[in-house]
């Protein structure tokens, strides 16, 4: 490698990432968690505020996105890092013991909701290169065609939308 000649470079057991990752597996994850908590694109699905179901929530938008809509696997990413910053908030600071994950495709578009029990409004916070905490919405705003959150009577739906190329 250019400017580490000389430089031992790490050795990792290499069949062991293999082993613990594929497409097969991650998608008999995803169709595990829609067997268990529902397809989002159909109802908003229920998921416990815990910080692993920010897991199920990208697995679950991962198989949508590719699988079911057939849109691009750079879609996929975005979404899925979207989302995971959604719940994570919705985790984090909402107090909730359940949140709502809804997504819809539109021609040219796709949104993705969650929604949770709290009043309490999201904050975009200006970030500085060395923070550890804090990135969420600077992500969502920065990587989202648009993004807003709706006060509904008993809570808010926080989403975002991203443009997309049918196939």
């Amino acid at each position: 490698m250019a400017g580490l000649e000389g430089m031992e470079q790490p050795r990792g057991d290499r069949r062991a990432t293999v082993s613990r990752w594929s497409p097969t597996v991650e998608d008999e994850h995803a169709l595990k968690a829609l067997e268990l908590f529902g397809n989002p694109t159909e109802a908003e699905v229920p998921l416990p505020s815990r910080p692993e179901s920010a897991a199920t929530a990208r697995r679950i938008v991962q198989m949508i996105v590719l699988r079911e809509w057939g849109l691009t696997a750079k879609t996929a990413e975005a979404a899925v890092l979207l989302v995971s910053e959604l719940v994570g908030n919705a985790v984090r600071h909402t107090g909730a013991r359940v949140f709502g994950l809804r997504m819809r495709h539109r021609r040219g578009w796709i949104r993705i909701e969650v929604r949770d029990p709290s009043r309490g409004l999201p904050c975009l916070m200006p970030v500085q290169d060395m923070d550890i905490s804090g990135r969420g919405l600077f992500l969502v705003d920065k990587l989202a065609d648009r993004w807003g959150v709706d006060l509904l009577p008993r809570g808010k739906t926080t989403w975002f939308e991203i443009r997309v190329t049918d196939r």
